[in-house]
């Protein structure tokens, strides 16, 4: 399995829990070089196997030597998590830049169709390959808009969730699954990212569970849909939102 942003959040727990489950796992990172290794440790000492690799998918040459590397180490793919994920300070839409738009959009939409093309060439059964599943990390605020904070970082989870749909259907027949899983207000650092790391707990009473939810509970849906329990599962999408 290739797990983009693995180092933390919910890469990191994605990584843990499918170790746990029997694969063999690359922790793709960007720059965190130390918080990679910890998640890496952590699985080889419950046994597992897995590997941190660097590579930023917003650049096509590191993302082609991402997916070779892990071919030397690994083996074949059959498992990818297009995770990463980055968004800026919190700002309206008339605040924003074309150098910021187009951050945000090579991480979390180029990227993403980088990770998927090279998987796609490894698991095809029309090229070959044994089959597979990707899971598109797509996020609820795809439908709402964010509006006054991130309407550039709903905006690319809009086009993951159009990307899921298109490529479910074009790759359906070569032995690929793919879904997509729509995260709310999840613990994790990408807050902090923002400008403010205690937005969970600010938004909180607002969800109807009354709670944020934790990153093992979108790993949870992330391993059912690479599972063979949702073998007959592609182009769909889990909201682990707390009813938002």
């Amino acid at each position: 399995m290739v797990i983009t942003g693995g180092s933390r959040g919910i890469g990191a727990a994605t990584a843990s829990l499918a170790a746990e489950r029997g694969y063999a796992v690359c922790v793709n990172y960007r720059r965190n070089h130390q918080a990679a290794n910890a998640v890496v440790e952590k699985i080889r000492q419950q046994g597992g196997k897995g590997v941190a690799i660097a590579a930023d998918i917003a650049i096509e040459a590191e993302v082609i030597a991402l997916f070779n590397a892990v071919d030397h180490q690994l083996g074949t793919i059959t498992a990818l998590v297009n995770n990463a994920g980055i968004l800026e300070q919190q700002t309206r839409v008339e605040n924003l830049d074309a150098a910021r738009l187009n951050r945000v959009l090579a991480t979390n939409v180029t990227g993403a169709f980088l990770c998927a093309r090279e998987a796609i060439k490894r698991m095809s059964t029309k090229r070959g390959g044994p089959g597979g599943a990707i899971v598109n990390i797509s996020s609820v605020a795809a439908r709402l808009g964010a509006a006054g904070e991130y309407v550039d970082y709903a905006a690319s989870k809009g086009a993951i969730d159009a990307m899921t749909l298109g490529l479910a259907k074009e790759v359906a027949a070569e032995g690929i699954r793919v879904n997509a899983v729509r995260p709310g207000f999840i613990y994790t650092d990408i807050h902090g990212d923002g400008g403010e790391p205690g937005r969970v707990d600010r938004v909180k009473e607002f969800l109807p569970m009354k709670r944020g939810g934790k990153a093992v509970e979108v790993a949870q849906a992330i391993l059912w849909l690479l599972s063979n329990e949702a073998s007959y599962t592609t182009g769909t999408f889990i909201e682990v939102a707390g009813g938002r």
